[in-house]
């Protein structure tokens, strides 16, 4: 049976999406929230992810680190998607993290379900209402950790939380805050949260 984590920061969101799969009798459904993601991939090892880029969090994972919430992705894990086409910026960045499957949330319970089946058996999807979106994304210019620590800079965090929470010296947060600035064309860092945020990078 086909073993699949759904990560999602809406706990009812992500039940009802595992209610979903699990009625197609297939899958071995776990839905789960980012603080406990990673001790239960740990034990769970899903054949899929099921990742919402635009969730609070989602960036931690997309972005590649070995750290905290990524750690549900060591051993690597297919990645499944779900995006809309209003946001190339955020399908930009799963295509930068290998996503293997790409789903429209605005499409049908059933192109989810096909999805999942096909990256279960290592194949690529793509959801055909996502093709022009893939095409319109620009380059994400930001590196993994840069996406990182702008992602918790966005939700709040100190430049002291976001070292201890990336196990980085405050010194180095701060040069790669100054680095995603530049990179961005932005004043400042309050500014480089805003420009990433339209261009759907965090």
């Amino acid at each position: 049976m086909t073993k699949v984590l759904v990560l999602h920061s809406v706990s009812l969101v992500g039940s009802a999406l595992a209610a979903l799969l699990r009625s197609e009798g297939q899958f071995d459904v776990t839905s789960v929230g980012w603080r406990t993601a990673a001790r239960r991939a740990l034990t769970l090892r899903p054949d899929v992810a099921v990742v919402d880029v635009d969730c609070p969090g989602a960036t931690a994972v997309l972005a590649g680190e070995g750290h905290t919430e990524h750690q549900l992705l060591d051993p690597p894990t297919p990645l499944l998607v779900l995006a809309t086409a209003g946001t190339p910026g955020s399908l930009g960045r799963a295509f930068q993290a290998k996503a293997r499957g790409y789903v429209d949330k605005d499409g049908s319970p059933g192109q989810l379900v096909r999805a999942v089946r096909k990256v279960a058996a290592g194949e690529r999807f793509i959801d055909a209402s996502l093709a022009s979106a893939f095409l319109e994304a620009d380059p994400v210019p930001l590196s993994p950790r840069e996406l990182s620590v702008l992602a918790r800079a966005a939700e709040g965090d100190s430049i002291a939380e976001i070292a201890r929470a990336l196990h980085l010296a405050s010194g180095t947060v701060r040069n790669y805050m100054a680095a995603v600035t530049r990179k961005t064309g932005a004043r400042n860092r309050i500014d480089a949260i805003r420009i990433s945020r339209s261009a759907g990078w965090v």
